[in-house]
């Protein structure tokens, strides 16, 4: 999610938004993780990277929302390529090889009922890769998942979940039965979605079942591990079933499902992003407020 406003105005407007209890599990501790700088910022805080995403060719798609581009990157860390899209939010790689994009990631979209966000999708392939218009009319698109049968959910933070169909049509009856104000990372386990609610107070995630999206579960308060504010950005499923969050407060947070177990493996400048790079059981990728994208080296 876009932080430009001060985080006092955040909390102000987390406040009151969410009234049931907290789900506190018992105090864990993580072995820290290691880490280092895999690309620096070229110009700290104006590329600010707000979203990851790798291709089937295994090269790295970054959004800088500040800069409203795309950029991939090749496995040495070379720009190869420049995609205009304003505000971008998350990058996810589709079912169909393309790369997909959230629009609009922008305070002025945050009013409910505002209708200048949506997707874009980005042929990786193509000699000179441009934004093809997906869908339209959502408010503050930011965290993005595909289910099981290719169906595309986006984290309106404005709205909530927002489920939009293979054509690029929205499931208006599904998304009404999901509306979590402040939604903002997704992650996508088989017949359930996890969603990171930035604007709750108790820095929340749910695990939203696919079928029943008007029940969710709560997974974790991460305000009981890390303190206020939490404000739980995009996260990522690795393979253990294992969730990691990277919260714009300066935390990575490991998060059991099971459990409900939450700990901090990382500490540092705001982070906004995860994710697993291809063929990896004890790295990640995390973006940061700052503009640089770290190589963590997870405890095997």
């Amino acid at each position: 999610m876009v932080r430009f406003a001060a985080a006092g105005v955040t909390l102000g407007l987390a406040a009151g938004l969410l009234h049931a209890g907290s789900a506190v599990a018992e105090p864990v501790s993580c072995a820290p993780a290691r880490s280092e700088v895999m690309s620096a910022a070229e110009t700290p805080d104006l590329d600010w990277a707000e979203g990851l995403g790798y291709d089937g060719n295994g090269d790295l798609w970054v959004t800088r929302v500040r800069r409203n581009e795309v950029q991939r990157y090749d496995a040495t860390g070379r720009i190869t390529a420049t995609v205009a899209v304003p505000s971008p939010g998350a990058i996810k790689l589709g079912p169909d090889g393309r790369m997909y994009v959230t629009y609009g990631n922008s305070l002025s979209n945050l009013t409910p009922g505002s209708s200048g966000g949506g997707v874009v999708r980005i042929d990786p392939d193509a000699a000179a890769p441009t934004a093809e218009p997906f869908a339209d009319g959502l408010g503050m698109a930011n965290g993005l998942a595909f289910g099981p049968g290719g169906e595309l959910y986006v984290a309106d933070t404005s709205a909530g979940i927002i489920r939009i169909r293979p054509d690029g049509s929205v499931d208006r009856e599904w998304s009404s039965l999901a509306r979590n104000f402040g939604a903002d990372g997704l992650a996508s386990d088989g017949d359930a979605l996890y969603v990171t609610l930035y604007l709750s107070p108790t820095g929340r995630v749910l695990r939203v079942p696919i079928a029943d999206p008007a029940h969710p579960a709560i997974v974790a308060d991460l305000a009981a591990t890390i303190g206020l504010p939490s404000l739980p950005d995009d996260l990522a499923r690795t393979g253990d079933g294992s969730l990691y969050d990277a919260t714009t407060t300066g935390h990575l947070v490991r998060i059991d499902p099971a459990t409900h177990a939450a700990c901090t493996v990382l500490t540092g400048g705001g982070m906004t992003a995860v994710a697993v790079p291809p063929g990896s059981y004890h790295d990640l990728l995390v973006a940061t407020t700052r503009g640089d994208l770290l190589h963590v080296h997870l405890d095997s």
